[in-house]
């Protein structure tokens, strides 16, 4: 590879960082860090009316989140500064004057009015695509000085030449455009804003772009921006546009697909690891050579081969998702599982903000008791609610269950051993189970089960001395005295 490989994540700040956006982002940067290149991120806020707030922020935090570092962007600069597109409006007006002075692009004064009745006459037509009829395409001198001192708006368009627009594309091989059916198309509004097409060219020029990788949906745009390269002519980057995501319906990924959660942030509120996050949206749309899944960054830079770039459409597979967060949940150490967890154990109140000492090494045994089916973060919450509860709940499956076994002997006997010990470690909770055995001559699922029920409300969990040592006797106890109460 003789040029030094140089790619750009480009995202506009009209909306915040979701699961196309991070696997575009991820993509170039394995490509970059793969190759020894450089990764930059560069605003395209160009599009005024539809910016948010946060937008910006969104993007760069939340990719510095996911492990996407940039080394040039607009917050720490670089050598091809600026790297926002409204900074860069006079390098745009300049181009486009140097085009239009060498007649490539010219003038249109066509009112939205008009072109749309334009677009309506084609389609009535049975023309698939309508593209601009080419009004202003031969208009006089005279005739552009006279709209001109009416006061009439232009926009600038391209002059598209005849012929055929032919690429390799770095993921679906190579690929035709006919320039007739394009149309001569805008590149700056009457604004003096350059539309995206030709603003992302010149900018990919100034910036030395190496190689674009983007999604599918960009495909169409391909021959627009070469022929921004040609018209001055420069060497266009390669392209490599990465297929669809789609969800478990096989319908195109929406940002208004409410069955799915879209944006990167949301994960990152939800307690998703990034570097699991990192892990799964590499595997969208590329897959590594073997079996192997779980790979760090490292091993996914070293990986990282075009040639595995997938040509068919990518499953969102939320199931998966959860499977691989859970893998890197099991593999973190006991403090990081309680900062990964604790936040959310005290957005409900269930421990202090100002949690002692001692609440802090209960809330790591509990994790820890957890950690094994913990699929992110905020689940900690639903898995153990029952823990900070003084009554328990039975659902019917365990009324049920209840009902048909010698639950009154066995609470009868906890509550004699519970007055007779106070149990500390699991070891000496496993000893009182073992005094209700022998006092019960129940054994198995028979004593277990009724235990666990009658304590916790559940049929499922945890080793059961390990959840009663967390649960503690005083809370067992009245647990035990509200059944007594209701069965008497």
């Amino acid at each position: 590879m003789t040029k030094k490989v140089r790619v750009r994540y480009a995202p506009s700040p009209t909306g915040f960082l979701h699961i196309g956006g991070a696997r575009t982002a991820l993509f170039n940067y394995l490509y970059a860090k793969h190759h020894d290149g450089t990764f930059i991120v560069r605003i395209e806020d160009t599009d005024v009316e539809r910016n948010v707030e946060g937008g910006e922020a969104s993007q760069l935090d939340n990719l510095r989140w996911l492990g996407i570092i940039p080394e040039e962007s607009i917050d720490i600069g670089g050598p091809y500064a600026p790297y926002r597109q409204m900074e860069r409006l006079p390098l745009y007006k300049e181009r486009a004057e140097k085009l239009l002075a060498n007649g490539q692009v010219y003038k249109c004064f066509c009112s939205a009015e008009r072109l749309q009745q334009s677009r309506e006459e084609q389609k009535q037509k049975g023309v698939a695509a309508p593209h601009y009829d080419g009004t202003c395409r031969a208009l006089t001198q005279q005739q552009i000085q006279a709209k001109e001192a009416a006061g009439e708006a232009y926009t600038l368009r391209m002059r598209v030449p005849e012929g055929t627009y032919r690429f390799h594309d770095l993921v679906r091989g190579n690929v035709v455009f006919q320039s007739k059916d394009i149309g001569d198309w805008v590149i700056m509004k009457t604004n003096g804003i350059p539309t995206y097409n030709f603003a992302v060219a010149l900018d990919d020029y100034d910036m030395d772009i190496s190689h674009v990788f983007r999604g599918e949906e960009h495909l169409s745009n391909t021959p627009k921006q070469l022929m921004v390269f040609e018209a001055f002519g420069w060497t266009p980057p390669q392209y490599g546009h990465m297929t669809l995501i789609v969800n478990e319906q096989r319908k195109k990924l929406s940002k208004r697909d409410e069955t799915i959660v879209q944006f990167v942030s949301q994960y990152r509120e939800l307690g998703f690891l990034p570097e699991a996050m990192f892990n799964f949206f590499a595997l969208l749309g590329w897959s590594p050579e073997g079996e192997q899944e779980l790979l760090s960054q490292k091993a996914l830079i070293g990986q990282f081969d075009v040639g595995r770039l997938s040509k068919s459409v990518s499953m969102f597979d939320q199931k998966k998702l959860m499977w691989m967060n859970n893998q890197y949940i099991k593999c973190l150490s006991a403090d990081a599982l309680v900062e990964l967890v604790l936040p959310y154990l005290q957005k409900e109140n269930l421990i202090p903000v100002q949690a002692s000492e001692g609440q802090l090494s209960w809330v790591k045994e509990l994790a820890l008791l957890y950690q094994e089916q913990l699929t992110y973060g905020a689940e900690i919450v639903a898995l153990t609610k029952h823990y900070f509860e003084e009554h328990v709940i039975y659902e019917d499956e365990a009324q049920t269950w209840l009902g048909a076994n010698e639950t009154t002997a066995i609470a009868a006997a906890l509550t004699t051993a519970l007055q007779q010990a106070t149990p500390n470690s699991s070891a000496e909770w496993k000893q009182l189970i073992q005094t209700v055995q022998q006092q019960t001559g129940l054994k198995g699922k028979a004593l277990f089960m009724p235990i666990r029920i009658l304590l916790t409300g559940q049929m499922h969990g945890p080793e059961l001395p390990l959840v009663l040592k967390l649960l503690g006797k005083d809370l067992l106890v009245k647990r035990l005295a509200q059944f007594n109460k209701v069965s008497i």
